[in-house]
């Protein structure tokens, strides 16, 4: 017997059939009426609510290993966290599949909002590039707070010949599949980002997955890798000591962080435009007042003038959102990386 679509999967199957204006109508529609299958409203007897939330310590899992963007905004929110809600936050990194591992194990855990997943856009593009999860991305992680927005920029070493991107793309198109790019790992935003754009010029650069833009990073430094298209935060200390070089950032405009550093669109690939952004999520089931709380709480700690001038020197932008807007960006992004995926041919590795 046929069982009738709940609504987020309506939602869902609108988006994958390419009407994203439609799934969002829909989607604002289910925000305001508060629909049960998007964000959880009823608390079974003995649920947690947010009369004694919280009551113990939190564990914030980040999906890569230390040293990244992601671990950036989890240990700068988590400190702060810690400080708000009068309770612990334990930062777990389980580096592992771009990304997948740390997500499935925030997906099967406890919907109590102890433990949450801190993620970037990667999120989406793992969500969009692997079709065989043995979770629900949408479903099984709720969205709770965007914890922020910037540019991805495109960066060498600082004793590479290549001292534009033009340089760079002249050097790959002189030596086809002899130079390699860093990753964060299969699937994951600074892999699609850089495929897109590398599809764009039309060179051949081979992809290097690491567990995580931090040993991406180091591998950069060391010269395994000579090239990272990845979010600021992840190589902005290295860029203002001088270790690395920037030549171009993602976004259709000059980032004020770095506006000496032209646009990837201008510095020689027109068309191209990418942006980054990072977030919170917590397991399916979560209760809707939980997920308010916590997204109430990053709203103010997102607004501390010290959180975001840490952020700044980062190359990073906080900015909250709702946890509908923030369920409806996801969504879209997904949708849109699963039609980069299709059309471009990309699996997992």
């Amino acid at each position: 017997m046929h069982r009738p679509s709940t609504l987020a999967e309506r939602i869902a199957k609108l988006a994958r059939a390419g009407r994203r204006p439609a799934a969002a109508a829909m989607l604002g529609a289910a925000a305001c009426i508060g629909a049960p299958d998007m964000l959880p409203t009823a608390h079974a007897a003995g649920s947690p609510t947010v009369r004694d939330f919280p009551a113990r310590p939190f564990r914030l899992v980040v999906p890569f290993a230390p040293g990244g963007s992601v671990d950036v905004f989890a240990r700068l929110v988590g400190q702060r966290l810690t400080e708000a809600m009068g309770q612990p936050v334990v930062i777990d990194n389980r580096g592992g599949g771009g990304g997948i591992l740390g997500m499935e194990i925030v997906a099967r855990a406890p919907g109590d909002g102890y433990n949450l997943l801190v993620h970037s856009a990667a999120f989406t593009t793992a969500a969009a590039l692997h079709s065989n999860l043995s979770f629900d991305p949408i479903k099984d992680l709720i969205p709770v707070a965007r914890l922020g927005v910037g540019a991805n920029i495109l960066a060498v070493h600082a004793d590479s010949p290549a001292r534009t991107l033009q340089d760079l793309l002249a050097l790959a198109r002189s030596q086809p599949g002899r130079l390699n790019y860093g990753s964060g790992g299969p699937g994951s935003s600074s892999h699609l980002t850089t495929e897109v754009m590398l599809r764009m010029a039309k060179v051949d650069i081979v992809h290097v997955p690491y567990k995580g833009l931090g040993p991406a990073v180091t591998a950069l430094l060391g010269g395994q890798v000579q090239m990272l298209l990845v979010g600021m935060p992840n190589v902005m200390p290295q860029i203002r000591a001088g270790r690395l070089r920037a030549l171009a950032v993602s976004t259709s405009k000059r980032s004020p962080f770095v506006p000496d550093v032209p646009t990837i669109a201008e510095a020689g690939v027109p068309g191209y435009s990418a942006s980054n952004w990072w977030g919170l999520w917590s397991p399916g089931g979560t209760p809707r007042a939980i997920v308010q709380r916590l997204n109430d709480e990053i709203a103010r700690i997102l607004q501390g003038p010290d959180l975001r001038d840490r952020l700044a020197a980062e190359g990073a932008e906080p900015l909250a959102a709702t946890p509908e807007a923030f369920a409806r960006l996801v969504r879209e992004d997904i949708t849109f990386w699963r039609k980069v995926a299709r059309e471009g041919g990309f699996k997992p590795e």
